[in-house]
């Protein structure tokens, strides 16, 4: 038999097999169809039902009638009683303000590290991962403890002044955030090729400082992002860190407070404080779009 006959004797061959499993792949498809609604559908409920659930639990605040004077059910009384309390604004502008001063100290110390370890000393990477997820280990209440008897007395006796305890406060939430804005730097780095990057610059002259401000910070936006909404979500929703050194300024130990003396209230304040966190995460899909295929080029200039 010839070389040629062969050949097509095969393609024959090949075309049969496929012909033949094609039917069966046409009867698995709709199994898979069908098992991939159902995780979705069961995923929905998950998340959803219990946010409807609080939603329609916070409805049931009764609001008095201005003209009839009866109690109207259901009613946004719950979300007209947190929005005209003034300790919801001010504990959530103090909770935003720390976060974002929380964010810039983590940036600052998390990128020139993360980058360095990766461009100088890359065998250093497990041990700065381990010092990084440290905070998964100690529990936040031990944390706290030792931050109080270390910084009540001389000679950094920060506890006792004015702005100490916002201090203190900063720097544990530092502490807390190094997990998620070290991997999110990390996987950032890890995306680029930082070192011919860190060479073209040098070629051009820059220094240091120029590199990681100019050529390094550009290419981690989204990295960065992650990194910030996750440390900010952290912030807002922290009690015990922030019940122990500044009590009830911060968003989490007045929500905590507000469970204690209110009943729908705290339901309407849970869903907020939701919807910040999903318009947050809409801002880093907004801003992070269209960073991979830039990121090289906006680093080479």
């Amino acid at each position: 038999m010839s070389t040629g006959t062969t050949d097509r004797l095969g393609m024959a061959l090949n075309v049969a097999t496929v012909a033949a499993s094609e039917p069966e792949r046409r009867r698995r498809r709709p199994l898979s169809t069908a098992g991939a609604w159902l995780i979705f559908i069961i995923g929905f409920l998950y998340f959803f039902v219990p946010l409807f659930a609080t939603f329609e639990f916070s409805l049931r605040a009764a609001k008095r009638d201005p003209v009839t004077d009866e109690l109207i059910k259901p009613s946004l009384a719950a979300y007209e009683n947190t929005f005209a309390d003034p300790a919801f604004w001010s504990s959530l502008a103090y909770s935003f303000t720390v976060g974002l001063i929380t964010i810039a100290v983590s940036l600052l110390l998390i990128v020139p590290t993360a980058y360095w370890v990766r461009l100088r000393v890359p065998r250093l990477r497990p041990a700065v991962e381990f010092v990084t997820l440290m905070p998964f280990v100690i529990p936040p209440v031990i944390l706290v403890f030792g931050i109080i008897r270390i910084y009540s007395g001389p000679p950094l006796a920060l506890t006792n002044t004015p702005n100490g305890s916002d201090i203190l406060l900063v720097g544990a939430y530092v502490v807390l955030s190094f997990p998620y804005m070290y991997r999110a730097v990390d996987t950032g780095l890890a995306a680029m090729d930082v070192r011919s990057l860190t060479e073209a610059a040098q070629s051009m002259g820059a220094g240091w400082p120029r590199i990681i401000w100019q050529v390094i910070f550009p290419n981690l936006r989204a990295a960065i992002l992650s990194g910030a909404f996750l440390t900010l979500a952290i912030v807002i929703g922290e009690y015990t860190i922030a019940t122990f050194l500044v009590g009830t300024k911060p968003f989490g130990p007045y929500l905590s407070l507000l469970g204690q003396n209110k009943a729908y209230e705290p339901a309407a304040v849970s869903l907020i404080s939701f919807g910040i966190t999903w318009a947050a995460m809409g801002m880093l899909a907004l801003l992070g779009r269209g960073t991979r295929g830039r990121v090289q080029v906006a680093g080479a200039r």
